[in-house]
């Protein structure tokens, strides 16, 4: 099906001229969203859309892009959209001069993280609550970039339909071009269950594409997902880290995206994102993020806390490497 500018179909998104397809992001995760998480979920297949983590948009300009781990990129790892937190319009056009010189494909603001020092900071959850703010930074925005630009918010301190739909539509007025939404409250646990139906009324509300997000772990919680919301397209955060097959999966069971790469066995994955490491970061950045990411993969796995303790407590990157190994050759021979 064919697409212009700012138009969503059931396979793809384009604003500003960018083609998402498929219309699945991975989402922004602080210590995890990072090169190496990026380019092994991107050679699974099936990731449409990819993320950086939160930047600081004070920060940013200084930052030096090949040694600050938030900032290492291979030139695969496309599109990319760096995400942006902030508390002021005056740090907006020194980082969107950085950004474009990074070669950024789009631009997010973060609306939604519910952390207490980032609230603090006015910033996240609580810039969305400061409209007048937020008016200037979007506009000082939309003033500096042509490239697109989008937010990701949740659903608010409580749930009221009425006001989630007007503030889309001010984020839509104030020249965003996408939105991604957190379908959980303002600082509700990831163990509450999502309420995917409440966007369906955002997406009759307005004109810009909607991904929603929150809770997607499996081809059938995207099914439900898009079937009750109505959103033009899926953003998988944890349920990526789990099983960095999903965005594939996804994208061949509901999109019917074929993919006939062979899939990597589990523990060539986890062996995979070590090298990765290697590749892209100084050796002190390497075993905490391996750390960060085992917490979530071994859930694959019906004894995964033993892979967590063997990594969580090793003294290096090898240490650690031939831990995980001994483990998945228990693993192999249960099977």
């Amino acid at each position: 099906m064919e697409a212009t500018d700012g138009s969503h179909s059931q396979d793809k998104i384009v604003i500003r001229g960018l083609e998402i397809s498929p219309p699945i992001a991975l989402a922004p995760m602080v210590g995890l969203t990072h090169s190496a998480l990026r380019s092994l979920i991107l050679e699974e297949g099936g990731v449409g859309l990819l993320f950086t983590e939160m930047l600081a948009a004070r920060r940013l300009p200084h930052d030096n892009e090949n040694i600050s781990p938030l900032l290492v990129r291979r030139p695969s790892e496309r599109p990319l959209f760096y995400q942006l937190i902030a508390s002021t319009e005056e740090h907006i056009l020194p980082a969107v001069e950085k950004l474009e010189r990074l070669d950024a494909q789009g631009i997010d603001l973060n609306l939604g993280c519910p952390a207490p020092h980032i609230k603090r900071q006015g910033a996240g959850a609580s810039l969305a609550e400061d409209r007048l703010l937020l008016g200037r930074i979007l506009a000082t925005l939309r003033k500096y970039t042509s490239l697109p630009l989008s937010v990701k918010i949740r659903l608010g301190i409580q749930l009221d339909s009425r006001k989630l739909n007007e503030f889309c539509r001010f984020l839509e007025g104030e020249g965003v071009d996408l939105i991604t939404i957190h379908a959980r409250l303002n600082g509700e646990k990831f163990c509450r269950k999502p309420k995917w139906s409440v966007l369906s009324e955002v997406r009759g509300a307005v004109n810009v594409p909607i991904i929603a997000n929150g809770g997607i772990f499996t081809v059938e919680d995207g099914r439900n997902c898009l079937r009750q919301s109505g959103a033009d397209g899926l953003m998988i955060g944890r349920g990526a880290v789990e099983n960095p097959w999903l965005c594939r999966d996804i994208a061949e069971s509901i999109y019917g995206i074929q993919n006939d790469m062979p899939r990597t066995e589990l523990f060539e994955i986890f062996e995979k994102f070590i090298r990765l490491l290697e590749d892209r970061f100084a050796q002190e950045r390497r075993l905490g993020r391996l750390k960060q990411f085992t917490h979530y993969y071994a859930a694959s796995f019906p004894f995964g806390h033993h892979l967590v303790t063997a990594v969580q407590t090793s003294k290096d990157l090898e240490q650690a490497r031939d831990r995980a190994r001994d483990f998945f050759k228990k693993e192999k021979s249960r099977d």
